[in-house]
């Protein structure tokens, strides 16, 4: 237990989880073609990743689903699915799985090796499923959630980023076209040490001020007030209807 506590210390420090049970995660990294060739191993009642890729499939789009309610709370069930699919798609675990060097610490068989196995993106992608099962079955859902907030923060922040371009692009846009007036916005307040800064932004169509909203950012609140006032108009524009 102390061997496998140490050989895997440096992949738990990425994940930012410590295994109470090091045996699931070696289970998550072991691929059924090193097994194949590996029958002293088979003995030993080692087995392969695929049921905690199955397992895996189910933890992150829970844990991404989450993160992106908290990250977008005023977008739409069919806006949310759709960035979930494109996070959680074999592209998308694959990329977050190169950025933790996850090939590196797969067990695979010697034909898998040669051909490039540690790079091809349904192993790794499918080895990111298997890891975050492995998370969940050692430490619950808190722990599964806290190790997706550590890889995917990034990419849900990306997502929040490209996400509010829009909003801000469809607002002006539709100021300019329904309205004839420009959007505009001002910081009204800013709140913290200057390392954590939080900015709180007005915007106004005309002369009226159509939301209020907070970022870490001076873009990221544009963005997020430029989505409620999306949606003032489009309650507007239905109870006008």
């Amino acid at each position: 237990m102390d061997s496998d506590r140490e050989a895997y210390a440096a992949l738990e420090a990425l994940l930012g989880h410590r295994f109470a049970n090091p045996g699931l995660l070696e289970r998550a990294l072991t691929h059924k073609s090193f097994l194949n060739e590996n029958q002293a191993a088979v003995a030993t009642g080692r087995e392969d990743n695929e049921r905690l890729e199955f397992l895996g499939d189910a933890v992150i789009a829970l844990a991404i689903g989450h993160l992106l309610m908290e990250s977008f709370p005023l977008r739409s069930e069919g806006e949310l699915s759709k960035t979930r699919a494109q996070i959680v798609s074999e592209p998308g675990l694959a990329e977050v799985a190169q950025g933790l060097g996850l090939g590196e610490w797969l067990f695979l068989g010697k034909g898998e090796e040669q051909t490039g196995g540690r790079r091809k993106p349904s192993l790794l992608a499918d080895g990111c499923e298997a890891v975050l099962a492995a998370v969940y079955l050692d430490g619950g859902f808190p722990a599964s959630l806290q190790v997706a907030r550590n890889l995917f923060g990034a990419v849900v922040q990306a997502a929040q980023e490209v996400g509010g371009s829009d909003y801000k692009t469809r607002l002006q846009e539709r100021a300019q076209g329904d309205l004839r007036v420009p959007a505009r916005y001002a910081v009204i307040a800013t709140t913290g040490p200057d390392h954590d800064r939080t900015f709180e932004v007005a915007l106004h169509l005309g002369e009226r001020e159509y939301a209020r909203a907070t970022g870490k950012s001076k873009k990221e609140a544009e963005q997020r007030a430029a989505e409620r006032a999306l949606a003032v108009l489009d309650l507007e524009a239905a109870v006008g209807a």
